[in-house]
């Protein structure tokens, strides 16, 4: 893990232009009014292994939040797991709604100056998909 690389790429997709269609980008997915950024990414069919990695990248989660808090201030972690329960009575806009499939919990900020929302998560819910620390930057308010 390189914090000092993740947050350099959280800095400058505060201010990377958005793509005018979703799909593929150099750091993970883009679209309308968002960036996915997989700041790491790791295969483990193994439970016990996966479990592992789990932890370290929470870890590394932490340690990221731990420096984007200093700038942004203290934010309370974002129950994800209301936002997947809503997504079966209404629309939730990207990317939050695949975020919501993706992790449990955010930790989310509001970037003063740009108009964008950072939060990182650890996207661990599906076992049949990699484990990954991920940076979604938006201009869509958090549901």
């Amino acid at each position: 893990m390189n914090i000092a690389r993740h947050i350099a790429l959280v800095d400058e997709l505060c201010f990377r232009p958005y793509p005018a269609e979703h799909g593929p980008s150099d750091v993970g997915t883009s679209g309308p009014r968002y960036h996915v950024a997989v700041l790491e990414s790791a295969a483990d069919g193994d439970p016990a292994t996966r479990a592992v990695t789990i932890d370290q990248f929470e870890k590394n989660r932490d340690a990221v939040c731990e420096l984007l808090a200093s700038r942004w201030g203290d934010t309370d972690p974002y129950n994800l797991q209301t936002v997947l329960l809503r997504t079966e009575r209404e629309e939730i806009p990207r990317p939050w709604g695949e975020l919501s499939a993706w992790a449990e919990v955010a930790y989310v900020w509001h970037v003063e100056g740009t108009g964008r929302w950072v939060a990182v998560a650890v996207a661990d819910r599906d076992p049949a998909a990699d484990v990954q620390l991920l940076a979604v930057i938006t201009e869509t308010d958090p549901p």
